[in-house]
């Protein structure tokens, strides 16, 4: 895969094996996100949750967020990711991972970040009840966005709980929905 635009752009990043599927974010579509975020990463807090190979983690290093966390479950793919992970040091940025089950990470988790990034596998089953626990617990800053990349076939309401639907991008059999805070 490669960094699809900002100061790393064209780099390649490896994708690793493991126990779970890596499912990689469509090129396009992250390049989409990006471009929709990329003003707006400068200096800011990114969390890639389901991280995979670190790849959108990465992307937002690569379009400035400065303060970038990621988790992934599959310790397998731990080499590979920090392996990844390591050009991001290149800017000036070293982005903090964390091996283990999402669900147990945001149960952990007290910080708040201005971005949220979820890209389960397709299979996954607990999506909104992912984003309730981000809402309940507030952990995105006052005006930060939750995004969450998943199948059309799915379907995910507008509001949840204190998260209000404010874009929805469709890529194929795929869909980013972006959530704010309904304050």
């Amino acid at each position: 895969m490669r960094i699809t635009g900002g100061k790393l752009k064209g780099r390649v990043t490896e994708t690793p094996y493991g126990k779970m599927a890596i499912r990689p974010a469509m090129d396009k579509m992250r390049e989409s996100v990006f471009s929709i975020l990329s003003q707006k990463l400068d200096g800011k807090s990114f969390l890639d949750l389901f991280s995979g190979s670190g790849t959108i983690a990465l992307e937002a290093v690569s379009h400035g967020a400065a303060n970038v966390t990621l988790c992934e479950m599959d310790r397998t793919k731990a080499p590979i990711i920090f392996k990844n992970v390591k050009m991001a040091e290149e800017v000036g940025v070293r982005v903090k991972c964390h091996f283990m089950a999402v669900e147990l990470f945001l149960k952990r988790c007290k910080e708040k970040f201005d971005f949220i990034f979820l890209d389960p596998p397709f299979p996954y089953k607990f999506r909104l009840e992912l984003l309730e626990t981000i809402g309940k617990k507030e952990m995105i800053t006052e005006d930060g966005t939750v995004m969450i990349h998943y199948p059309a076939e799915d379907k995910l309401p507008e509001v949840i709980g204190n998260l209000v639907l404010t874009d929805q991008r469709i890529y194929g059999r795929s869909i980013v929905n972006f959530y704010k805070y309904d304050r």
